[in-house]
């Protein structure tokens, strides 16, 4: 992975929080907040879902609360794997100071289980999305679940890199669109974002392979981004 450190990585991020600050799915832990209740727990889920739901535009009110309830549905099945995972690493952890070999066999075993149950989930999921939705609404649905990092992240590129080819817009928006798979299914807002981030690194290493000048390209984009900056003070 691409270390993360230059003006890249720092305005990529910044448009990302931004993306964050505004997102309707603010609150992006999948597991149940410990001082919440059960019911506490499927009403914040529910407004969640209903708010990603509320982003498509639809006037169906039938159409926005069948959908609304799949997103919810996933948003718990999904809590629920986790918690249980979790909850069992966190009993093996608590018997020794020191993981034994056992220890850490158990704790890969409960975490490849996990992520097998959850991609049958994240399957079973998008097969009842393509019952009730357009493609363009599953992927408005996508990006409501993974704060928007996909289209933030491709139009910085975008922006940064205006002479990309279309095999290199291709081939990033191809990564991007697999890390937002992944990070659909993450338990929490920092975990969503590292999945982004594993792939922003092999981006950049990709495009650095390629010949992109990416420290001179930096540059230049900030450089018009100030300039913008200023053009906008003046009028």
């Amino acid at each position: 992975m691409m270390k993360r450190t230059g003006s890249l990585y720092v305005a990529l991020m910044a448009l990302t929080i931004l993306m964050m600050v505004l997102s309707v799915s603010l609150v992006s832990a999948q597991t149940t907040a410990p001082t919440q209740t059960k019911e506490e727990y499927k009403d914040v889920i529910a407004k969640r879902a209903d708010k990603i739901v509320a982003a498509l535009g639809s006037t169906d009110a039938v159409f926005n609360k069948k959908v609304s309830a799949v997103v919810a549905d996933q948003y718990i099945a999904l809590g629920s794997i986790h918690d249980t995972r979790n909850a069992k690493i966190k009993e093996i952890k608590a018997k020794d100071s020191v993981l034994t070999d056992k220890d850490k066999a158990e704790i890969e075993k409960l975490t490849a289980d996990a992520d097998k149950d959850l991609e049958k989930l994240h399957a079973k999921y998008l097969a009842k999305l393509a019952k009730l939705c357009t493609p363009e609404q599953i992927e408005g649905i996508k990006n409501g679940m993974t704060y928007n990092v996909l289209n933030v992240t491709m139009t910085a590129y975008n922006e940064m890199l205006p002479n990309l080819t279309a095999e290199q817009k291709k081939q990033i928006l191809d990564w991007l669109t697999e890390a937002r798979e992944h990070a659909m299914d993450a338990e929490s807002s920092d975990k969503k974002h590292a999945w982004f981030g594993k792939y922003k690194g092999r981006i950049n290493n990709y495009l650095a392979k390629a010949g992109v000048d990416m420290k001179q390209a930096e540059k230049e984009w900030m450089e018009r981004i100030k300039a913008k900056k200023e053009a906008a003070k003046q009028s």
